[in-house]
């Protein structure tokens, strides 16, 4: 339980190529018998990549350490939610970090993650009533000069 892990912040702090590829090198190095570690390690810096393959990459990996790694869920699930928050997949980014919010509510971590996820539905829930609002707007106009239209005939 002596595991910190890092504000939500942190994930949109990419690592430097170097950085990566150390983690890379290592991962590829142990190749079929790759350790726990050496896989999360790199998930990691993958979830932290500004490529969005990357980032798919490294939610694939904590999904495989989630399933077969029992001991590492704890924290499996924190960037599992954090991967999915930055792939803008909210519904699964708040099912993860809900899970780790139900075993340890006061995790300060997890409770700025669900203010990041809660914020970003909701103001992508507003864009699409904005949109559906201009569209329906517009659909009113031309309707209109077409009716209008009609009615000249």
């Amino acid at each position: 339980m002596g595991f910190i892990l890092p504000d939500a912040a942190d994930v949109d702090s990419p690592l430097k190529f170097d950085e990566l590829q150390v983690l890379r090198a290592q991962y590829e190095k142990e190749g079929y018998y790759v350790g726990v570690q050496t896989k999360f390690n790199y998930a990691w810096g993958l979830i932290k990549s500004s490529a969005r393959n990357e980032q798919q990459e490294g939610v694939r990996l904590l999904s495989d350490i989630f399933r077969n790694a029992p001991e590492r869920r704890r924290e499996c699930l924190y960037y599992l939610a954090l991967g999915n928050y930055k792939l803008g997949n909210y519904a699964e980014a708040r099912r993860y970090n809900d899970l780790l919010l139900d075993h340890e509510p006061a995790n300060l971590q997890a409770s700025s993650l669900r203010g990041l996820i809660d914020d970003k539905v909701a103001k992508e829930g507003l864009m699409g009533v904005a949109i559906l609002s201009g569209v329906a707007i517009a659909a009113g106009v031309v309707g209109g000069m077409l009716f209008k239209g009609a009615r000249r005939r």
